[in-house]
């Protein structure tokens, strides 16, 4: 087994393969990842994404950006904006994103919304461009789950089908662990972080989080969250605690954790009911204030 651990985008990743030849590939995943990041970062001023929030058009330099804006419409139009990435303005006046802004005042939502709907930029395979002016992207929420994607398709084209890939949380996997083994994943208690609720078999398949527990800050005795409903401006206050999703591939995991933390347990659960490729495992305040679980059927035979 090839163990490496590295930093990449503002957070720690984790990989292990099998491979028969044992090549240390670090150097060449550390490359992929910050091309990914020369695309998709808002916290790189050079950055393909953060050029094309401070102008009306762009036309695609690297591979990345265009699967990202075309899983984000898919999200989008499934969750019936539920996810959308063009919440960057509200990123920011809360107080996330690059800048770490505490604004003094009240945020303007009404003047805010106004700024975000995916629906205001227009793409093909070549370019995008803004439909309404000040129209601006964030990738935050799905780009981690992609970066995910493509180091584990990077593996495959070595010829390595066994793996385990890990960034910031976000995890895919492929063949076995070992001989008799399956990997095995963690469901982090989001009442006590590093603590794990469950453990759950994950085969051929990717899982990321969304919780508001771990990215957030406290000002005038109120709790901020970094999970925004774009469709009303507003942080999110609800019962779910955290949201962990499994799909196929990362990405797809990636943007719907976001969708379904903000759509609620309730609208989540019928979501779910026509979409069998997705499963997931739900963390929420009950009455009584002790954290209860959802969990699809398709993963209680995991556990």
């Amino acid at each position: 087994m090839v163990n490496l651990e590295g930093e990449a985008q503002g957070t720690t990743y984790h990989i292990k393969y099998r491979d028969e030849q044992q090549r240390n590939l670090k150097k060449e995943i550390d490359s992929v990842l910050i091309t990914i990041d020369k695309c998709l970062s808002t916290y790189r001023a050079d950055s393909e994404i953060s050029r094309f929030n401070r102008s009306e058009r762009h036309q695609f330099e690297s591979p990345y950006f265009y699967p990202v804006l075309k899983k984000s419409e898919e999200v989008f139009r499934a969750t019936n904006g539920a996810f959308d990435p063009t919440v960057m303005p509200l990123v920011e006046a809360y107080g996330f994103g690059p800048k770490k802004i505490r604004l003094p005042e009240p945020v303007n939502i009404d003047s805010l919304v106004q700024l975000v709907g995916f629906q205001k930029v227009s793409f093909d395979a070549v370019s995008i461009r803004k439909l309404t002016k000040n129209i601006r992207l964030d990738f935050n929420g799905i780009a981690q789950g992609y970066s995910v994607d493509v180091v584990s398709e990077f593996l495959e084209s070595r010829g390595i089908d066994r793996y385990m890939v890990e960034i910031g949380g976000e995890i895919r996997t492929k063949g076995k662990k070992g001989e008799d083994q399956v990997w095995t994943i963690g469901i982090e208690n989001p009442l006590q972080p590093g603590k794990m609720l469950t453990t759950l078999k994950l085969v051929n398949r990717a899982m990321t989080t969304a919780g508001n527990y771990r990215n957030h800050y406290e000002s005038n005795g109120q709790t901020f969250s970094h999970i925004i409903n774009p469709k009303t401006g507003m942080m999110e206050q609800s019962s779910v605690l955290s949201v962990t999703v499994f799909a196929p591939d990362a990405i797809t995991a990636d943007g719907y954790d976001t969708a379904f933390f903000v759509m609620g347990l309730d609208a989540t659960k019928r979501f779910l009911s026509t979409r069998k490729d997705l499963d997931v495992y739900i963390v929420y305040t009950g009455e009584d204030g002790q954290p209860k679980t959802f969990v699809t059927e398709g993963l209680k035979k995991e556990q």
